[in-house]
């Protein structure tokens, strides 16, 4: 395998990514000159700014023009410049080199490791965090820290107050931000100090949500914040669901921490009980800090609030997180068990992305192995050689972050350098996987990920061992204890070798891998990232040249090389696996992690809330420490079959639903229109009057309808768009795009009430046509498809569909003269006949991204993450 250094310019999203995220930055504009390679803000949108690369060619005073990698030419001025000190990654490497290497003890240990952390680092061997890449050697500001664990807020209003202030600084300062909620006692508890009660543990993550999303407004990096509570707490079942009313914690991740003892009881179909500390005990505000365990442990009272079924909480964690993602689950008494730190640090929290389990004031300090640079061709194998050395110089590389890192809070010093916590991990597993012609999910490559990250563990660990001896061990080790993990225990069984190793030179870090999302770095070196499959093979890309489609560079090679064949099986994409197929392949991966793993397991929009539960019972089966679904287009919809009584009716026919997905809210418009009165239909104020001049123009909504619902595929995902039909004509249409709750959802409803009410309101000229002249190629940052296939929009599919339905409107009513009883039959059917539309593949369930506001904003990693612009919301 080549070690040569590699020249190649980055090109494309790859060096955008560089230049914006990671090249060291020039803060005076005013050094702008030509020749210069820079970033030129070509839209000036303050939601959706964009920046493109380009070279400045002339410049004259404050303005300069500036041709843009396409070969177009920009006017700008030098306000509008990123101007950066790093042109290429060499020069990022040769910083990153010296900035970790400068803290070895001497000079010839400088120099030594200046030169290895350099050959590590070339060529993407080693790709460092982005705070890292960002921030060593650039600033003695700058955190290279991408993510911290702060303290349960203490259960008082100062003691929240002090959270917030926590957790904005270190926001602010580009970290994420893990809270474990269940130190706040329950909502109507009582408050003696204030004469009242409590409004809830989960009303104050709300206030913390609600400060992310400013911080989110205002920086540069969007705020992370993950929000967690234990199983007993009595506010869990609130926690569970908030996320299901509109406007509530919306910008947090939420994940419950679950104990043995729950997931025993929801076996047994036993109750459970939801309890928390006295709060009148005379000790509860200095004792008190959200351990249970520990509180039981002194001898205090615990209160119940009241018992549950077990089932029917864990049941409300499933419904959830498959209508919605959310929320993930932790099983945090089986973390604690594993961890290497369970005899002095528990821990308490994940960060946002969820791979770091930390305890309070921990952080997070990761890099990942490009696993794609470690094919050896000739043997059709791994290079596990260089793979060992490039694994002892990473451990090395990120121990050295921990004395190289500026500390903002005298806290985080303090336990980092008790506990000296690393998290090396990997990206391009699944180019790796498909060079060696295995298949990801596999029962062959479970045996190989075993093989792989075992090998991994292995030499992470004796590294740190070596490093111990020449350095010392993590001021908190003791041997005897450090062994009794139940991490240690497994590795003890495979690697004898390391126990030893342990045992009798010390341990340099109490953890040493983490499987973090890598969705930006891993997009800006042309792999596929962390440990999951490839999203897609194939997708489109706007830019200013127009729409184009691509292929990820390993599929653009196979393609090249085997013109007109498809792709061979070992090309899998995350939908093309079943859901098991990710829980098994996190599994086999979670053996060999000490700390946890960013992991999304991807299912099919069909997905059911049984295959759900399942799922989640199986990953805790398997030994996984937490999951994460996401269910392809997940979203709040009423099952097609299902009708509802009308009441009062004495058993007459019954309401029909609207088809295919309309909401709730939607229905609940159409029927409040049909009975009647503008107040309801239009949610507003008027007279009498008013409102029977409108009766008389408004169609009222039959309690039969019919119609055909069709498939489109869209920028924003697929869209169900479903056209009813009043008098023989389009009178009512539903839109189903999207995830709900998301931005995408609710414009698609309200495009569709609004069409809705503008062809049944008033009976003039042809109105159908009128909408579809209207609708009818408006277009977004985006298309999908080519020729008559190609939907520029929602707006433009739903065009698209009343053409089709006015279409074959008109052959039935033609056939309907000539043959009755064809048409009779057509009738019977429903016309599902006429929802037969060719659907183009792209990427599907996509949402805004809110860097570029295309719609290729994605859940992979269990982070969002843009196949546009490389934003990533973990990154």
């Amino acid at each position: 395998m080549s070690t040569t250094t590699n020249k190649a310019r980055l090109e494309g999203l790859s060096e955008k990514i560089f230049l914006d995220r990671y090249a060291w930055k020039n803060a005076n504009a005013d050094d702008a000159k030509v020749g210069d390679v820079v970033l030129v803000l070509t839209k000036d949108d303050p939601k959706f700014p964009t920046k493109e690369v380009g070279e400045i060619v002339s410049r004259s005073g404050r303005q300069v023009t500036v041709r843009l990698r396409s070969g177009e030419l920009v006017e700008s001025t030098v306000e509008k410049l990123t101007l950066t000190i790093e042109k290429t990654p060499e020069e990022m490497w040769d910083r990153l080199a010296n900035a970790m290497a400068s803290v070895e003890a001497t000079e010839e240990k400088r120099k030594e490791w200046n030169a290895k952390f350099r050959w590590l680092l070339d060529d993407w061997k080693l790709v460092p965090g982005g705070r890292i890449a960002a921030g060593a050697g650039a600033s003695d500001e700058l955190t290279l820290f991408n993510c911290y664990v702060i303290p349960s807020p203490h259960d008082s209003r100062g003691g929240i107050m002090k959270t917030l202030s926590e957790m904005t600084e270190i926001m602010a300062r580009g970290g994420g931000v893990g809270i474990n909620l269940s130190s706040l006692r329950p909502r109507r508890a009582v408050v003696k100090g204030v004469n009242g009660t409590s409004s809830g543990s989960v009303s104050w993550g709300g206030l913390f949500s609600y400060t992310t999303g400013l911080i989110e407004q205002g920086g540069s990096r969007r705020g992370a914040l993950m929000l967690m509570m234990n199983d007993w707490h009595p506010d869990v079942e609130e926690f569970i669901t908030v996320k299901q009313t509109p406007g509530r914690v919306t910008n947090a991740n939420l994940s419950v921490c679950v104990s043995n003892a729950f997931m025993r009881a929801v076996k047994e179909d036993l109750d459970w009980e939801l309890v928390f500390p006295d709060t009148s005990d005379p000790e509860y505000d200095e004792v008190w800090d959200g351990n249970l365990e520990k509180w039981k442990r002194l001898g205090k009272t615990v209160v119940t609030y009241r018992t549950v079924r077990a089932r029917e909480i864990w049941n409300t964690i499933i419904e959830s997180a498959w209508k919605s993602a959310e929320p993930g689950v932790v099983f945090m008494e089986y973390y604690n068990q594993m961890s290497n730190s369970w005899y002095f640090n528990p821990i308490i929290s994940t960060n946002p992305c969820g791979e770091q389990g930390l305890p309070a004031w921990g952080v997070c300090n990761l890099s990942a192995i490009n696993l794609s640079k470690f094919y050896d061709a000739g043997k059709h194998d791994v290079a596990w050689d260089e793979l060992a050395r490039v694994v002892r110089y990473s451990t090395r590389f990120l121990d050295n972050v921990i004395d190289k890192t500026p500390y903002h809070f005298p806290e985080n010093e303090a336990n980092q350098k008790k506990e000296r916590r690393i998290g090396l991990g990997t990206m391009g597993l699944a180019e790796l996987l498909i060079r060696l012609e295995i298949r990801y999910g596999s029962p062959e490559s479970l045996a190989f990920l075993d093989k792989l990250y075992g090998f991994i563990a292995r030499e992470a660990y004796l590294a740190s061992t070596e490093i111990a001896a020449e350095k010392g061990s993590f001021p908190a080790f003791e041997a005897d204890k450090f062994l009794q993990s139940g991490f240690m225990k497994n590795m003890a069984e495979a690697f004898p070798e390391v126990a030893e190793a342990v045992r009798s030179k010390g341990m340099r870090n109490v953890t040493v891998i983490t499987q973090a999302p890598t969705g930006s770095t891993g997009t800006m070196v042309g792999t596929s990232t962390g440990i999951e499959p490839y999203f897609a093979f194939e997708y489109y890309r706007q830019s200013r040249l127009g729409l184009d489609k691509q292929y990820v560079p390993i599929a653009q090679e196979w393609k090249e090389a085997h013109p007109g064949e498809e792709l061979p099986p070992w090309f899998v994409t995350a939908m093309d696996l079943s859901a098991e197929d990710h829980i098994r392949v996190q599994a086999a991966i979670q053996r060999w992690v000490d700390s946890s793993i960013s992991k999304t397991a991807n299912c099919p929009a069909d997905f059911t809330v049984e295959e759900t539960a399942k799922l989640y019972e199986l990953a805790f089966e398997l030994g996984c420490k937490g999951v994460t679904i996401y269910r392809d287009g997940s979203r709040d919809t009423q099952v097609l079959s299902t009708t509802k009584d009308d009441k009062g009716d004495g058993g007459k026919e019954k309401a029909a639903p609207a088809e295919n997905g309309a909401s709730g809210e939607a229905a609940a418009a159409s029927d409040n229109a049909a009975i009647g009165g503008l107040n309801a239909a239009l949610n507003a104020n008027v007279t009498p009057e008013q409102a029977k001049v409108f009766d008389k123009q408004y169609k009222s909504r039959p309690k039969v309808l019919r119609g055909a619902t069709y498939k489109f595929n869209t920028p924003f995902g697929m869209a169900y768009i479903t056209v009813n039909d009043i008098d023989g004509t389009p009178g009512e249409i539903f839109l189903n795009v999207g995830k709900a709750g998301s931005d995408v959802f609710a414009m698609a409803e309200a495009l569709g009430r609004v069409c809705s009410l503008f062809l049944r309101y008033g009976d003039h000229g042809n109105k159908v046509q009128l909408l579809i002249k209207h609708l009818k190629g408006i277009g977004g940052t985006g298309a999908v498809g080519f020729g008559p296939n190609r939907v520029e929009s929602i707006a433009d599919a739903v065009a698209q569909a009343l053409e089709l339905h006015i279409g074959l409107l008109r052959e039935e009513q033609a056939a309907s003269k000539e043959l009755p009883a064809a048409a009779a039959r057509s009738a019977a059917d429903g016309g599902k006949a006429a929802a037969a539309v060719p659907p183009v593949v792209p990427y599907t369930s996509t949402d805004l991204c809110p860097s570029c506001g295309s719609a290729s904003l994605l859940y992979v990693e269990g982070c969002k993450t843009c196949a546009n612009c490389g934003y990533s919301k973990c990154n």
